[in-house]
C-alpha cells in the first residue's frame, strides 16, 4: 500500500485513458476472486502463507493510524499529509484484508462471517435495548 500523501495532479492536454470497468458488486465473489489470485501469487504457503496474511492486517491498521494523524496533522514535522478519504480508503483496505484472510481460513468464508455479524448485532442492540428501557423518560 502506498503510504505517500495523495496530492492533485495538474490536468493534462493528453487524452484520458480509456474508462475501467465499474468495480464488481458482488463481495463476497470478489473476495474469493481476490484470495484465488494470491493464493495464485503467493511467496509462501501453507501455514507461513496463512500467518502472513492475518498479519497484514496489522500492517493495514498500522496505515489507518498513520492517515488519521496525516489527516490531524498531528505531527508537526510533517503537518497535514492525508485527507479524510485516505482514511476511508485505509479503512476500506483493513476490511478487504480481514474479509481475505477470512476467506484463507474457510471457504466457508460468507456464512462465517453472516453468522457472527448476526450473533454481534443480536448481542449489541439487545443490550442497547435493554439501557434505553432502564434510562428514565426526560
Amino acid at each position: 500500500m502506498n503510504t505517500q500523501p495523495r496530492h492533485s495532479e495538474p490536468a493534462s492536454t493528453e487524452p484520458a485513458a480509456p474508462a475501467r470497468p465499474a468495480a464488481p458488486t458482488d463481495l463476497w465473489a470478489t473476495v474469493d476472486a481476490l484470495w484465488t489470485w494470491l493464493d495464485a501469487h503467493a511467496a509462501h504457503g501453507a501455514r507461513e502463507g496463512l500467518l502472513l496474511r492475518v498479519l497484514k492486517l496489522s500492517e493495514e491498521v498500522g496505515e489507518v493510524a498513520q492517515a488519521v494523524i496525516g489527516a490531524t496533522g498531528q505531527n508537526p514535522r510533517k503537518g497535514v499529509t492525508h485527507t479524510w478519504e485516505d482514511v476511508q480508503g485505509e479503512l476500506c483496505d483493513v476490511v478487504i484484508t480481514a474479509l481475505v484472510a477470512l476467506r484463507t481460513l474457510t471457504p466457508e468464508a460468507e456464512e462465517v462471517f453472516a453468522g457472527h455479524l448476526t450473533r454481534v448485532a443480536e448481542r449489541s442492540l439487545e443490550s442497547a435495548g435493554d439501557r434505553s428501557a432502564q434510562e428514565p423518560a426526560p
